[in-house]
């Protein structure tokens, strides 16, 4: 069976699959990053865990992976190949394209991991039909993927999409980006979790916490909540004033929240919009395949554009 191999790097797991044409996973594995080890470790374990995939490949489904796809944290520049930096696995300009293309003997895509996911969600999760989304995930920061025609916008210099660094608290707290009053100080899991364990003293309190919380009536929560989704808001029509999607897709650990979140969030967004046309808010569908899948996703695209040119005389 023809498939791809498909890796989604995090800064403290790996999750991986062989995954076929029509974006079925055939098999998935994950194993730790490894990061305590030191960045050449990482590189290190990311290529044996490729590697490993593709024996698997050739053994169970009758043939070796015919492509690669990568998805990493950080600054990444798809077209050279090349992670150029990611605080949290402390490496820079590592040559990751090529040094799986030497190990697999085929051809590698590499993605930022925030657009590989919104690849798949446009594709063949939530933003399916839509021809403008973005993609926004919640988590230990906050970033986005701008959706067009099918596939996601880097920017021109890659760092398209970022909407945490949209600042909504004007010298408000310091962000590790150098600005102040950042969104993702205000509305992502590991803010919300900070506002939380400070409001009810317990200093092992996250975000799934004040969220349960929340549904419970505990006003402490409620008011922690409230802060978030209204920075969250004013953040999401910035942005939708000036991307005009027709879907805003929302992931990430908040998102997990459903309805608690949802509601109020477009109850707020609702309320700030002038001019502007109110895009569908729904919940990312994908869960913690996204990045595997975008990452797939790349595989192939990159053999159809080989193909292609293989094809043109």
């Amino acid at each position: 069976m023809r498939h791809v191999i498909a890796l989604d790097v995090g800064g403290t797991g790996m999750k991986a699959a062989l995954v076929g044409a029509s974006g079925e996973l055939l098999h998935q594995a994950r194993r730790a990053t490894g990061r305590e080890r030191g960045p050449d470790a990482v590189v290190e374990g990311i290529l044996d865990f490729a590697a490993e995939l593709h024996a698997y490949g050739a053994e169970h489904l009758g043939e070796p992976a015919s492509a690669a796809g990568v998805a990493v944290p950080g600054i990444v520049d798809a077209d050279q190949g090349v992670a150029r930096y990611a605080a949290n696995l402390g490496w820079r300009d590592v040559p990751l394209r090529a040094l799986l293309t030497e190990r697999l003997a085929v051809p590698v895509a590499l993605g930022h991991d925030v657009r590989t996911g919104g690849l798949a969600e446009g594709r063949l999760g939530a933003g399916q039909g839509a021809d403008r989304f973005f993609f926004v995930p919640l988590g230990t920061g906050i970033a986005g993927a701008i959706g067009i025609g099918g596939r996601v916008e880097a920017g021109a210099h890659g760092f398209a999409g970022e909407i945490g660094h949209i600042v909504v608290r004007p010298g408000g707290a310091a962000c590790p980006c150098g600005q102040a009053g950042c969104l993702e100080r205000y509305a992502s899991a590991a803010a919300v979790s900070q506002a939380w364990a400070a409001a009810c003293g317990d200093p092992s309190a996250d975000a799934a916490d004040c969220a349960k919380a929340v549904e419970s009536g505990d006003p402490r929560a409620q008011a922690v909540w409230q802060h978030a989704i209204d920075a969250l808001a004013d953040g999401l029509v910035t942005a939708l004033t000036l991307l005009d999607p027709s879907t805003l897709i929302i992931g990430g650990g908040l998102a997990e929240a459903g309805e608690t979140l949802f509601t109020p969030l477009r109850d707020a967004v609702q309320q700030r919009i002038t001019f502007q046309k109110l895009p569908t808010i729904v919940p990312a569908a994908l869960g913690d395949t996204a990045g595997c899948l975008g990452a797939g996703l790349l595989a192939w695209d990159l053999l159809d554009t080989t193909d292609l040119k293989e094809e043109t005389p």
